[in-house]
C-alpha cells in the first residue's frame, strides 16, 4: 500500500494539493482527474512521477497509471479528499465544456471529439460489466461448439448469466446518458424501458407493429437526451412545490409520445446507416478497409475516444448478429505488443526494458495503456511500426471475415467471444499482428539513441513494479 500512497500524494504535489481537484474518477488504466486551475498543474512534473505512464490533456487530465494501480491510487486520493470515485456526472461535463472553452483552445476540441468523448462517458462505467458479461457468453458459446448440451442445468445457468446485462443493457445506458446530460437517471431508465420493451410489439401505430428494441443503444441514448432536455424545460415552468410530482410526469409523457413518434425511427435509421455502411465497407474494401481500420485504431486510443465506438459494436451485434469490427480493430493492441517485445530484446537500457517487461502482460489481455505511454508513443517511431503490424493482421482479420458475439476487451480473450468456428482465424491474425510488429520495429523502427533522448525527457521514469 505503500507504494500506491506515494504515488497518491506525489501527483497531488504535482496538482498542487487537493483543493485545486474539482472533480475525480477513474477508468480501466486512466486517473481522470479536472483541475480548479489548469495553470496551478504541474505537467512535466506528473510525467516524471515515478509509476505514470503518460499524461493526456483533454477536458479532463488523463494520467495513465495502468490496470489495478489506478483503481489503488483513485482510491488514496478519494480518501484523503474525503470524496467518493464516481463517473462523472453531465453538471461535471457541463463544467468540463465550458472549461475547454476557456482554457488554451486545446487543439483536439472539436465539436466531433466532444462528442465522441460525451459518448465515451456514458459508456466507461458499464465497461466492467459488459467485459464479464460477454466473456461468460463467449466461453459458453465454446463450450456448446465443443459438444455440450446448450440444454443442460449448467450451460442454461452460464447463458442467463453471461447474456442477462444484454437484454437491460438499455436501462443502464439511458440512466448514464440523462446523467450526462444534466436530468435526472431514474427517468433516463425509463427512456429506456421505451424502446426495449417488449411491449412494444402489442402496439400498431400509423398501421404498422412496433418493433421491441428498434433503434438500438442509439434510440435510447435519444431519447434520453431529449427526456433530460424536456425536464429541464419543464422545470423552470412549476413551481417548487409540486416539482417533484409534475415535472416527471410530463416529462415521460410527452417523451414517450416523442419516442413513438419520433425518437425510435429516427433511431433505427441511424443505427441503420452505421451498421449497413460499416458492413458495406468491410465487405467492399475487404483487405484494405483491415489495413485502414486496424492501422489507425492506435491513435484514437491515445485521445481516449475509443470507448464512444461502445454502441457502434453493441449496433452491429443487434442488427446483424454478430461484430466484424472488434477484431479488426483489436489488432492495434496485438502490433503495439509485437513492437514492445522487439525493443525488449533489442534495448539494453534496464529501465525501458522494465516497463515493458510490467506493461507486456496487461497489453496481451488488451489493455493497451501501459505499453502506449510508458514505450511506444514516448520513442515515437515504434508507434508507427505498431500500427503498422496492426495493420497486417487487421488486413486478416477482414479477410477472413471473423466477428465477435459480444464485446470487451481484445487481446487473448477476444478469443472467447469470435464465433466458435473462427477462433484459429482470429488466433493466427493475432500472431501476425504480433509478427509484424515485431519486425517491424526490430528492423527500422528503433535504435538505442531513442532511450537516450527518452531519458532526457524523464520519460523512463514511469515503472509498472
Amino acid at each position: 500500500m505503500e507504494k500506491y500512497e506515494r504515488l497518491a500524494k506525489e501527483i497531488v504535489e504535482k496538482l498542487s494539493g487537493y483543493q485545486n481537484i474539482d472533480r475525480l474518477s477513474h477508468c480501466m488504466t486512466r486517473l481522470r482527474i479536472t483541475p480548479v486551475d489548469h495553470s496551478q498543474v504541474d505537467i512535466d512534473g506528473l510525467k516524471n512521477i515515478d509509476g505514470v505512464l503518460g499524461v493526456v490533456e483533454q477536458e479532463t487530465l488523463q494520467i495513465i497509471l495502468g490496470p489495478g494501480i489506478v483503481t489503488k491510487v483513485a482510491e488514496e486520493i478519494a480518501k484523503q479528499r474525503e470524496t467518493d470515485i464516481q463517473s462523472l456526472s453531465a453538471n461535471e461535463w457541463a463544467h468540463l465544456a465550458e472549461q475547454t472553452k476557456a482554457d488554451l483552445k486545446l487543439k483536439n476540441a472539436t465539436p466531433f471529439k466532444l462528442f465522441l468523448r460525451k459518448i465515451s462517458s456514458i459508456f466507461i462505467p458499464l465497461i466492467p460489466a459488459i467485459v464479464a458479461s460477454g466473456l461468460i457468453a463467449g466461453i459458453t458459446n465454446v463450450f456448446i461448439r465443443a459438444g455440450a448440451d446448450p440444454d443442460s442445468a449448467i450451460i442454461s445457468i452460464l447463458n442467463f448469466i453471461g447474456w442477462g446485462l444484454f437484454s437491460y443493457l438499455g436501462i443502464f445506458v439511458g440512466i448514464n446518458t440523462a446523467r450526462e446530460f444534466g436530468g435526472t437517471p431514474a427517468l433516463g431508465g425509463i427512456a429506456g424501458i421505451l424502446i426495449i420493451n417488449p411491449a412494444l410489439a402489442d402496439l400498431t401505430l400509423f398501421g404498422e407493429k412496433l418493433v421491441p428494441g428498434r433503434g438500438g443503444l442509439i434510440g435510447v441514448m435519444l431519447a434520453a437526451v431529449f427526456m433530460a432536455w424536456i425536464e429541464k424545460k419543464i422545470r423552470r415552468f412549476v413551481p417548487i412545490s409540486i416539482d417533484m410530482i409534475v415535472t416527471p410526469t410530463i416529462s415521460v409523457l410527452i417523451t414517450g409520445i416523442a419516442t413513438l413518434i419520433v425518437l425510435q425511427p429516427v433511431g433505427g435509421w441511424i443505427s441503420d446507416l452505421i451498421t449497413k455502411g460499416l458492413v458495406s465497407l468491410i465487405d467492399a474494401g475487404g483487405i484494405l478497409s483491415g489495413i485502414i481500420l486496424a492501422g489507425t485504431f492506435l491513435p484514437l486510443v491515445v485521445t481516449g475516444l475509443h470507448q464512444g465506438l461502445t454502441p457502434v459494436h453493441m449496433e452491429l451485434i443487434q442488427s446483424i448478429g454478430d461484430d466484424p469490427l472488434l477484431p479488426i480493430l483489436a489488432m492495434g493492441g496485438a502490433g503495439q505488443v509485437g513492437a514492445a517485445f522487439a525493443i525488449y530484446f533489442k534495448t539494453k537500457n534496464a529501465q525501458l526494458r522494465k516497463i515493458i517487461k510490467g506493461g507486456l502482460p496487461v497489453g496481451i489481455l488488451g489493455i493497451g495503456e501501459p505499453l502506449i505511454f510508458g514505450v511506444t508513443l514516448p520513442l515515437g517511431r515504434p508507434f508507427v511500426t505498431a500500427c503498422l503490424g496492426a495493420a497486417v493482421g487487421g488486413a486478416f482479420q477482414a479477410y477472413f471475415h471473423v466477428a465477435t458475439i459480444a464485446i470487451g476487451v481484445s487481446g487473448l480473450p477476444l478469443a472467447f467471444l469470435v464465433h466458435a468456428q473462427q477462433i484459429v482465424y482470429y488466433l493466427i491474425g493475432l500472431l501476425i499482428a504480433y509478427l509484424f510488429g515485431f519486425i517491424f520495429t526490430y528492423l527500422f523502427g528503433f535504435n538505442e539513441a531513442m532511450t537516450r533522448d527518452l531519458g532526457k525527457s524523464g520519460q523512463t521514469n514511469a515503472t509498472l513494479n
